[in-house]
């Protein structure tokens, strides 16, 4: 497996610190509404939450959707249709530039999927120094073969994939020398529980030999800790700034606030998993602490020299600095050598054997 995915990723970023094995990326998606100043308020709300990334999508309406286009859920009551939805999500160039800069600013990688030739152009401009790549562009060769030329790592997800083409994409991208990772996905929104498919982790790591991950929409924390401990390396979620914003990926998202305990719940679960516990080595350093927890045996009243001892001569106590609790049957029926106060500690001196 690999185990260096994220510090790839991570190389020419100011916030790479070893401190953690998992690429941890918030997801905007469309949440910001086509509002700039949303857009800059995720920046650095998931930068105050401890992740890694922050990613966006990059629509350009006109060249990668026409006015034909359904709508999944008809949500917007601003937009007659799906392609008006895009147009109002686009932002220009320069705009782009200074989120990323934004991004940069805050310690973040900048991520954001394109969703045609031209967004792949605009964000190659800009600098984009890793590819996510969306679920319903992984057939999509041109797009593919044009991100590979960079060199730079490519995230895929598999949400709307069956085997062969997933298959196809590995394939094509392992031309190159392009870093990879796969993410499990379901493009369920929100997606539930049964259907998060953390089974498929070890599948595909073993069918592909790549970083793998979990690209989450089930709007809670629980699926992501999951993937955390069975070792994903990447760990995707979206996130809302409040449950009450508009949007088509709130019901599918995390509060900014749960993804800081998303993070810290990760970064714990890799150290857990890191160092694994000797349990000999485990009790002889809390020796020191066994003495206070633990019981050991009294006498339960004044107790004469050469009193045959029987249960209710003793009494168990604290501190367990004498003869432990299991030893009693070894003391029932044995010749006290020396007289005890009541609540004296019975020492194994004191007993004949």
């Amino acid at each position: 497996m690999t185990h260096n995915f994220r510090q790839i990723c991570l190389q020419n970023n100011s916030n790479n610190q070893n401190d953690g094995r998992c690429l941890i990326i918030g997801e905007v998606a469309q949440t910001h509404d086509g509002s700039l100043g949303q857009a800059h308020a995720f920046i650095d709300a998931i930068a105050n939450a401890g992740a890694d990334a922050v990613k966006f999508q990059t629509h350009i309406a006109a060249a990668e959707s026409t006015p034909d286009e359904p709508w999944r859920v008809k949500f917007s009551p601003q937009d007659e249709t799906r392609y008006e939805y895009w147009q109002r999500m686009e932002f220009s160039k320069e705009q782009w530039a200074n989120l990323k800069k934004h991004a940069d600013e805050r310690g973040l990688l900048f991520l954001s999927s394109p969703f045609s030739m031209q967004a792949v152009e605009l964000l190659d401009e800009i600098g984009m120094q890793v590819w996510k790549i969306a679920s319903g562009e992984v057939n999509n060769s041109q797009l593919l073969n044009r991100i590979m030329a960079t060199g730079k790592p490519i995230i895929l997800s598999s949400g709307m994939s069956d085997w062969n083409e997933l298959d196809e994409a590995v394939e094509l991208v392992r031309k190159t020398e392009n870093p990879l990772a796969v993410l499990q996905c379901t493009s369920q929104y929100p997606c539930p529980p049964e259907k998060v498919g953390l089974n498929l982790l070890e599948v595909l790591q073993e069918r592909y030999r790549c970083a793998t991950g979990l690209s989450d929409h089930s709007g809670k924390i629980f699926a992501g800790l999951d993937a955390a401990t069975l070792g994903a390396e990447v760990l995707e979620i979206h996130v809302t700034l409040s449950r009450e914003m508009f949007g088509p990926d709130v019901p599918s998202s995390i509060t900014t606030k749960e993804l800081r305990q998303w993070v810290e719940g990760a970064r714990s679960i890799e150290k857990m998993t890191a160092n694994p516990v000797e349990k000999e080595a485990a009790a002889a350093e809390l020796a020191p602490l066994r003495q206070i927890f633990t019981k050991s045996f009294y006498a339960s009243s004044f107790l004469p020299a050469g009193t045959i001892l029987d249960a209710e001569h003793l009494l168990l106590k604290k501190p367990g600095k004498g003869i432990p609790a299991a030893q009693l049957p070894n003391l029932i029926g044995r010749k006290l050598r020396r007289s005890l106060q009541s609540d004296e500690l019975l020492l194994p001196e004191d007993i004949e054997f």
